[in-house]
Order: C-alpha cells, then structure tokens, then sequence
C-alpha cells in the first residue's frame, strides 16, 4: 500500500498524541488487502497529517479535507465517522493549568483605593479570579505620589511600572479589560478595568464632591447599577474610608492579602508545654543518651506532628521532674529533644546577666548557640529582650570572639511629633533613638564590680568600641561578614524592609529580631501584617533560626502592672 506522505513540520513541534494517532493508523491499515488499499490509495493520500498547531487558525483558513476514519474495527466494514475535530483537539498544545477558582459564584469587581497600591505593589495579582477597578483619581494620586525616596513613593513606581507592563501588553485592550495574568502572573485570573468614560453617581451633599475619596465612593456606587450580577467592593487600608462606605450601603473591606496572620493570637509562640500525662504515654517508647553535658529524648507519638525544629518544650508537673529542652530533628513520625543549659544559675551568668523565667532561659539558649543564625524575640516591655541580646552578643564578641562586632538598628519611627533635623554624623544622628542602648549598657557595666571604677570606665570605652549604630536608610547594598545584628524595634517594619535587613546577612553573621507588637507606630501596619510577624511566620521550622514569645515582665512591679491594665 502506498505510504502516508511524509510530515511538512519539524518533528519537534508535533505532539506526543499526533505520533500515537499516526502509528495506530498505519499499524491498522497494513493488514488491509492489496485491493482495497488501492482502491483507497487516493484516499490515503490525502489524510490530514499531524502538523504542529501553529496554528488553529491556519486550520480553519484551509479548505476541508477528506474526513479521517475512525480505527477500522473490520476489514470489510470500515467506519466512515469524522474524526477531524478529535484530531484538530490532540494537536493543540498543552495550556497551563489555572488553579481552581476558591469562591463560588460569579467573580467580585474589587475598587482599589490608592493606599492600598501604595502599601504593596504587587496587590494588583492577590486577587485570584477576581477583578479590579482603577477609578481615575487612583491614577492621579498614584502621579503625585511617586516623587521621592520614601517607601510610598518606591511602591508607587513600582505599581506605575505594573499597569504600564499590563497595557503594554500584546492585543491589551483597556475597553474590554486587561489580562492580569499577560505577565506571568498566572496566579492572577481576572482583568484589570480603568475608568475610560464618565460615570454618573449620586452622593449625600454633606460629602464635598472635589475629594478624592468621595469621588472614588461616588466610582463604587456608579459601578453597582453596571454591574447588577456581581458584588461591587470597595478595598482600602483607610479605616475611614471604609466606615463611610458603609455607612452609605456599599460593600468595603480591608486589604487582607498582606497579612501574614489574620490574628495575632494564632503566632508561633515558640514554645510548646506538653501534657500532664506525657510521661504515662510516651513513657514506654522514649529512647534516651547522653552526650557532653546535654541529654537526647527520641520520642514518638500524637504530639510529634505538632512539634518544629527549633521549639522548646517543656514538662512542669507538681510531684515530678521538670524537663525543659529543645526540638532538634524530625523524621516521620519521631522527634529528638536535646537539654538546655540553664541560665537560671549564677555560674551560667551571661555577662553578669541571669535570666528570671523559663521563657527568658530559652530565649538565652537561642542567643548563644552558634548553630542559629537567626532569632527573633516579641513580648511586652520590659520582658528582658534587649538586655539579654547585648548580654549575649558582648560575651560572643568580647570573650569568645565569635563575632568582630555589635551592630545595631532600629526603624526611625516617631511617638509623637517628630522633633526635627538631627545634628551630627550617622551615629551622632541614631543617638536618640538608641536610647535602649544605653540604659541596658549602664546595667552592664554596674555587674563588673571588681574591677573599680577604673575598670569599668575602661570596660565602657571597650564595650562602645565595639558597638556600632547604623541607619536602615543606608543598609542596602551592604554585606556584614562575621556580625552580631540587632534589630530593635522590629514591629515598626514592613515585611520588606525586614526582607532588606535580613538578606544583608554574610557568612557568620547572626541577626536578632526583637519587638513589641502591641507598640506599632508605622501607619497602615498592623499586627497581622508587621514585618516581625511575617518574619517569625516564614522562618518557623527551619533548622537555623528559633523564636521566642517572653510573657512575663522583669523590669518592675510598676512596669508590670501598667502593662497589664493601661
């Protein structure tokens, strides 16, 4: 029988399902009879062959060939149904899977106020299958905006930079919509709409029409009656704004994407206490040695899936011996649990410095182990953070010469009204705001008494040596090698300035975290979206940084009870 012709593409453009089409009809075909495969040779000839789908147009632009006939069941009675279409949908290249849409019903059209584009740039893609609306004004406060080198203003370029990648994109029509996902983003699956013509909107006379954020409501209810089969929401980070569009009817919500936890009460404390019949249960199947002056628990059971690397356990019982140890391997469905060494006693004196409570002893353990590169520390004033972080780094850098020096930075963010310009050099100009610095360093020096007054002056002029004060203005670009970094008053951050900090970070460099979350002076932060909240979330589990959450206050009574009820 006369052979098919030969494919006119490259091999490498067909389809694995086109190959698999071919072979079985040649297989098949070969045992027909010489008659009758010349009787259908013309027809043979003109069989459509694989061809790479270049195009679906193409396909359609061609005249109809001969249909293709199904795999012959009999010999005397070929089946003479179509199989253009069946075909036509093997060669069509493989499209990526979209994830499934998470919400039920037709997709919401979200009103984008312009802080939240100023808040994170990359808002524009945190929607799913959602879309977007930019009224006008958005655009115009975006402009205004972008000049400067403030946070805003670099995420207000960079949002400029996204919608002029998006209407740039090939066949991008603003009329019927923007593809979010044109540039990569296929996370995205919704459409990105301007406001291309006037809309008519009705609002109480009380609101001044000529402000931005009147007429960005006025933009939410005109869309409502264009709209009548989907949900019009109105998005902002301006408490505010979204008050007064409930208060006229409208839908408002707050922008959750940047949450790292929608509640603060759900944050990796660190530490885990076990139960009261640990030992009932596990007890038979616990495996245990020493090593050095640490001992190893390998434990199996329901609670190991709760454990992480890095997190402290403990077991306090009346009657029964307390353990106190650290979560160092999981496998399967085991865990080992390694002692601490207790900072409790005097003889395990840190620079002078004795921890008060377990949380602050575990919290020690972090800070002085070589292994962990990064900790972070929360809790309320006065729970011991900084102190116990210079403790720990002067002893690493002055005794074991773990580390050539302190360094430490903290986010320039006012209380109250900022005072003014700063005389002086870089370090003369965070003197003020290092004033954590120093009360802890006046502790430090009053635990050297033996050495008189001499030598603790001469102690002092060491310490300062050693500790240097930078800016966070000036940190990218830099590579700190063999560093200990403290970064106080890290709840002031956004998850990119953390981001920043935390990658300068060289070989031998330790970076400690430490902050309050319930003292955030940054606007349009918040617990669940503070950068030491997205930095305890993420680093959680891995094997070289720890966090601990200090509960109990150890500055005074007055301290702590002020704490407790202002």
């Amino acid at each position: 029988m006369p052979l098919p012709p030969a494919p006119t593409k490259r091999a490498a453009t067909l389809a694995r399902e086109a190959y698999d089409v071919v072979a079985k009809s040649i297989k098949r075909t070969g045992t027909s009879r010489a008659p009758k495969a010349a009787a259908n040779g013309s027809a043979l000839q003109e069989k459509p062959q694989a061809r790479s789908l270049e195009p679906v147009a193409e396909l359609k632009r061609e005249k109809p060939a001969p249909e293709a006939p199904k795999p012959i069941p009999s010999i005397d009675k070929p089946s003479e149904a179509p199989a253009r279409n069946r075909n036509a949908a093997l060669l069509q290249e493989p499209v990526p899977k979209r994830k499934a849409p998470k919400s039920i019903g037709p997709a919401k059209l979200f009103v984008l106020d312009t802080n939240v584009l100023m808040h994170d740039p990359m808002c524009l893609y945190r929607f799913e299958e959602h879309d977007i609306f930019l009224p006008m004004i958005v655009l115009e406060e975006l402009d205004s905006n972008k000049k400067g080198m403030t946070e805003v203003a670099r995420n207000a370029r960079q949002t400029s930079r996204s919608l002029d990648a998006l209407a740039g994109a090939k066949e991008a029509d603003m009329g019927l919509g923007l593809k979010l996902d044109t540039t990569g983003h296929l996370e995205a699956g919704g459409k990105l709409f301007f406001q291309t013509q006037t809309l008519n909107y009705t609002l109480p006379i009380s609101l001044p029409q000529g402000k931005a954020d009147n007429q960005i409501l006025g933009v939410v209810e005109a869309l409502r009656p264009l709209h009548p089969g989907r949900e019009v929401v109105l998005v902002s980070k301006d408490i505010n704004m979204r008050v007064k569009a409930r208060a006229l009817g409208l839908a408002a919500e707050d922008y959750q994407s940047d949450k790292a936890l929608d509640d603060g009460e759900f944050l990796y404390s660190g530490a885990l206490a076990l139960p009261a019949d640990f030992w009932t249960k596990h007890g038979k199947t616990v495996e245990s040695w020493q090593q050095g002056l640490y001992t190893f628990y390998r434990i199996s059971g329901p609670i190991v899936p709760e454990m992480m690397v890095n997190q402290f356990v403990y077991f306090e019982a009346p009657g029964e011996p307390n353990l106190y140890a650290r979560v160092t391997e999981i496998r399967a469905k085991t865990a080992v649990l390694k002692t601490l060494k207790d900072y409790n006693h005097l003889k395990h004196a840190v620079w002078g410095v004795t921890t008060r409570n377990r949380e602050q002893n575990f919290a020690m353990n972090l800070l002085l182990d070589p292994e962990v590169d990064f900790v972070t520390l929360t809790g309320n004033a006065g729970t011991g953070k900084t102190l116990m972080a210079l403790a720990a780094g002067l002893t690493q850098v002055l005794d074991e010469r773990r580390y050539t020096e302190i360094i430490m930075t903290r986010a320039t963010v006012s209380v109250g009204e900022d005072i003014g310009f700063l005389p002086g050099t870089e370090e003369e100009k965070m003197g003020p705001w290092m004033g954590a610095l120093d009360d802890n360093l006046e502790v430090l020096a009053k635990t050297e008494t033996s050495a008189g007054e001499w030598g603790r002056s001469a102690t002092n002029e060491l310490i300062r040596s050693r500790i240097k004060i930078k800016s966070m203005n000036f940190m990218r670009g830099r590579t700190f090698l063999n560093k200990y970094v403290i970064i106080d008053e890290a709840q002031n951050l956004t998850p990119k300035q953390m981001k920043t900090l935390i990658t300068r970070a060289g070989p031998g460099t330790k970076i400690i975290c430490m902050g309050n979350l319930q003292q955030i002076d940054t606007p349009y932060l918040t617990e669940g979206s503070s950068g030491l909240t997205f930095a305890v979330d993420k680093f959680k589990g891995w094997p070289h940084s720890g966090h601990i959450m200090l509960a109990r206050g150890e500055r005074s009574r007055l301290a702590d009870f002020a704490s407790e009820v202002l």
